[in-house]
């Protein structure tokens, strides 16, 4: 298989077989498609979850189990002012 680089990805390669860290551009390739594969996977992971979210919440609201707007929008600023209070304390 052959792929074709711009000269900004060949000269960071080329940098990275030349500190030592990789013996070879393949290895270096090799390398980036195991973490772009592995962060690939991660995200679908995390759409299909937020995919799920979203459907439960649509299902809560067909139920009738909504919170009104300036009760969520209300809660949303408490759980805000906590996160803040708990930085500024560490």
């Amino acid at each position: 298989m052959n792929v074709s680089l711009t000269p900004e990805l060949e000269r960071q390669i080329e940098q990275r077989v030349a500190s030592g860290h990789y013996t070879s551009a393949s290895e270096v390739m090799r390398e980036a498609l195991r973490l772009f594969f592995r962060y690939d996977e991660a995200r679908s992971r995390e759409i299909d979850l937020l995919n799920q979210r979203i459907a439960e919440g649509l299902a809560q609201l067909d139920r009738g189990e909504a919170i009104p707007g300036d009760e969520a929008r209300r809660m949303t600023e408490d759980r805000i002012a906590m996160r803040r209070k708990a930085k500024q304390t560490q």
